[in-house]
């Protein structure tokens, strides 16, 4: 699995060993897609440190898709063209 979209830190609660727990942000603001029209339901985007994550308005909670920023831009290239 990728991870490089993610700035990992180191836990809190890990102590001082050199093995520990590492935790990565992910996206608790999530907004409407400007390429998903007027319709309610939509794709959303969130902002992740090195890139950006995508889920469906009508199932939140079933997790979201991650994408480092060089593929987010290359998807954005494309869907800015299809606009046109």
């Amino acid at each position: 699995m990728r991870t490089d979209y993610l700035s990992f830190y180191k836990s809190s609660y890990s102590g001082r060993g050199v093995e520990c727990v590492e935790v990565a942000h992910i996206p608790a603001n999530f907004r409407k897609s400007s390429y998903s029209g007027q319709g309610v339901n939509c794709v959303e985007v969130g902002d992740l440190p090195r890139g950006a994550a995508i889920r469906d308005s009508k199932h939140p909670d079933a997790g979201h898709l991650p994408f480092p920023a060089s593929e987010w831009a290359t998807f954005l290239d494309g869907a800015r063209r299809r606009k046109l």
